[in-house]
């Protein structure tokens, strides 16, 4: 069978069969693969804890037919156990690998943009950098807008001036409108509910990590949770544990 190599990071597992995995992984080069890593679930597997959630690792994998499979795992990095070991951080990764298994849907379609903010997110809660919290928050927003679904949040989406106070948000419409031309779905948005959700946007720490110590508001949180499910079209699930 034809072999290709790639880095990549595991999303998530599936048993299969006795002792089979079937591990979903995005890759630097070949984007979202799932392959069938054989004999993962055996105690003396020598596949080792390579394979579970939130690894980075540099993989072998053999095309098959309908899954490939994994022939080799080396690690990278070993974002698993500080990850694991934090409640906060664990739960932020899971925000995190949930939405980028959605956002490429499509099996081998290289997004190498979004594989650098996915291993950059991981590399974070693992080095314990910021909140978690902010960590998944910010990482969400900024994957949507790598997939195109980035908010205008400078000129109003209704006539094209810049914004003042008070600002107006509008989700379906695509971010902020201002008083004279807002539309009737649009809400009022305070200005540090609107500087903390452009930062998280932008990843801009100097902003999240500020007095708040990287505390969100309530209201920014909702604001990402609305912006997440209206453009992904559905909850990410993972987000309301992060309340």
């Amino acid at each position: 069978m034809p072999l290709y190599r790639d880095e990549a990071v595991v999303l998530r597992t599936a048993k299969l069969g006795e002792a089979d995995r079937i591990i979903t992984m995005l890759t630097r080069s070949n984007g979202k693969i799932r392959a069938v890593a054989k004999g993962a679930r055996k105690v003396k597997s020598r596949f080792g804890a390579r394979l579970e959630p939130f690894m980075r690792v540099d993989v072998l994998v053999a095309v098959g037919r309908s899954l490939d499979v994994v022939s080799q795992a080396e690690s990278v990095a070993a974002y698993a156990a500080p990850i694991a070991a934090d409640y906060d951080a664990y739960v932020a990764a899971n925000v995190i690998v949930e939405t980028i298994d959605r956002l490429v849907p499509t099996e081998h379609e290289r997004v190498p943009a979004q594989y650098r903010l996915l291993i950059g997110a991981l590399n974070a809660l693992a080095k314990h950098a910021h909140a978690p919290q902010t960590i998944g928050d910010s990482y969400v927003m900024r994957a949507l807008a790598l997939a195109g679904w980035s908010p205008r949040l400078v000129s109003c989406v209704v006539c094209g001036e810049p914004v003042g106070t008070p600002a107006w948000m509008s989700v379906a419409s695509g971010g902020v409108m201002c008083e004279r031309d807002h539309t009737p779905d649009a809400y009022r948005v305070e200005p540090t509910v609107l500087r903390q959700f452009t930062a998280l946007v932008r990843g801009d720490w100097s902003v999240l990590d500020g007095p708040t110590d990287g505390a969100l508001l309530p209201a920014t949180r909702r604001l990402v949770e609305e912006w997440s499910e209206y453009y992904m079209e559905r909850p990410i699930r993972s987000l309301r544990l992060l309340d």
